[in-house]
């Protein structure tokens, strides 16, 4: 596959990022849907000591972390992971599936804020619809942040800014409730320490279950490398913008987990779906948090839909003009300057994916999604981390982050072994393996559209070969 640059007629992708925004990007992107619905579900796997996955898959995403701002910094282009693929391997299908399974974990994370933005709407409004009813919020809302996408980099930014504000205060109200029920005496700190693990796992095992499930809260610190063409100087803000933005998530989410843990039993947080709620309510008794949080939390988890949906459609930009996928999905908007193809196309995507999701996993479809988004991500992780170690042999004639020797090799056996049955539920597999299996199937069909194309190319330059 041969490397292209961007077509003349199609202007550039504006630098409108500077490292206040990418910071908040970053801690916007890493924050949300993970924590607000699956706190419960992590701490099922463990106990009480909850936290222990949630440092462990930071461990594992700080490791990758230094893989991609080393490549981030040595090739600042917009597709990101498949474009480091294609770089190292030069394999047009093995950089397709890697492209698919990016596209296709930034859309199950939307469609799993989308899904859980859907139910909580459901119990702020205490409405009583069905799961159909609860779709076609979810569609909707879909189709409102393409709109805000259309708008450009800039305006989708600022709205991210406003989210993202609003996402970091549910979680630090969690936080101070856990302070002042602490003051008043009403949290046992001796569960944090407690490991109860189900009966066919042992502590290892089911550590390892509950970081897999964990990561799903850590991912979202690669997204921001598909901004690379809209940062300004970004290989010198790359480096200290994301590792910051990783240390002050890490710190959020153990201090959200310690606070939950404290004050909710186990079981109960385990079984609700808005476990975060449940926090509140135990702590704050006297505050109406019942009508509060659930519009906390809608606003809190459409920043994560809005950040993925925004990184998919950068991401088709990129591979159209990398000639994996057609050139039109890398159309832009003349005056907004926004990637309005690629933008339509996930769109229509999520869709797909929510409607059909729900229709097999009912109320477990923000648990499946979000567990696939962890495993494809998971696997991607696995490929970068090989693709910085063998780039090493190919050095470039300008300055960038170089990370520590040892630290690819890690993250490959890191997260190859978080890729493992002993780490992942048998329906993620499910829904990642006829993901990854349409993708195979795009890749057919754009590997005979552009075969078609050149030898149309061939046949109007060169009419002598065919007796013209």
């Amino acid at each position: 596959m041969a490397e292209s640059t961007v077509t003349r007629d199609q202007p550039e992708l504006k630098r409108a990022i500077g490292p206040k925004l990418l910071l908040l990007f970053i801690v916007g992107d890493i924050l949300g849907t993970g924590v607000y619905a699956l706190t419960g579900q992590v701490a099922g796997e463990v106990g009480g000591a909850a936290w222990a996955p949630l440092l462990l898959a930071f461990a594992v995403a700080t490791v990758t972390a230094f893989s991609y701002l080393e490549l981030v910094t040595k090739y600042p282009q917009a597709a990101g992971a498949a474009l480091y693929t294609h770089k190292a391997f030069g394999i047009h299908f093995l950089t397709f599936l890697v492209t698919f399974a990016v596209l296709s974990s930034g859309i199950t994370s939307a469609s799993t804020a989308s899904k859980f933005l859907a139910e909580n709407f459901i119990v702020g409004f205490n409405l009583d619809w069905d799961q159909s009813g609860v779709t076609w919020v979810a569609i909707t809302f879909m189709a409102v942040l393409a709109l805000i996408n259309l708008r450009g980099v800039s305006e989708s930014l600022k709205f991210n800014v406003v989210l993202t504000l609003v996402e970091l205060t549910g979680l630090l109200i969690v936080i101070f409730i856990g302070f002042w029920a602490m003051a008043q005496g009403n949290v046992d700190f001796s569960r944090v320490m407690i490991f109860e693990t189900a009966e066919d796992k042992g502590v290892f095992l089911s550590l390892t279950a509950a970081t897999s499930l964990a990561f799903f809260s850590m991912v979202g610190f690669e997204d921001s490398v598909n901004m690379a063409e809209e940062t300004k100087d970004p290989v010198r803000v790359f480096p200290r913008v994301m590792l910051t933005g990783l240390c002050i998530t890490a710190v959020v989410y153990v201090l959200v987990s310690v606070a939950a843990v404290a004050i909710v039993p186990v079981g109960t947080l385990a079984d609700s779906q808005t476990p975060l709620l449940e926090v509140v309510r135990a702590g704050a008794p006297d505050l109406p948090m019942d009508v509060i949080y659930p519009f906390l939390s809608m606003f809190a988890v459409a920043n994560t839909a809005l950040i993925n949906m925004l990184m998919a459609s950068r991401l088709l930009y990129g591979m159209a003009h990398q000639d994996v996928l057609p050139r039109s999905l890398g159309k832009v908007l003349p005056n907004r300057r926004s990637p309005w193809s690629a933008i339509i196309f996930t769109t229509l995507i999520a869709f797909a994916l929510i409607i059909t999701v729900t229709n097999f996993m009912g109320k477990e479809t923000v648990a499946a999604l979000g567990g696939t988004t962890a495993l494809l991500l998971l696997c991607v992780f696995t490929i970068v981390n090989v693709a910085v170690i063998v780039l090493r042999r190919t050095p470039v004639d300008r300055e960038h982050f170089r990370a520590p020797r040892f630290l690819p090799y890690l993250g490959v056996a890191t997260c190859a072994y978080l890729v493992g049955p002993w780490a992942q539920d048998p329906v993620e597999y499910q829904i990642a393996g006829f993901l990854i299996g349409l993708g195979i199937l795009l890749w057919a069909l754009t590997w005979i559209w552009n075969r078609a194309v050149r030898a149309k190319q061939t046949r109007i330059r060169h009419p002598e070969d065919l007796g013209g």
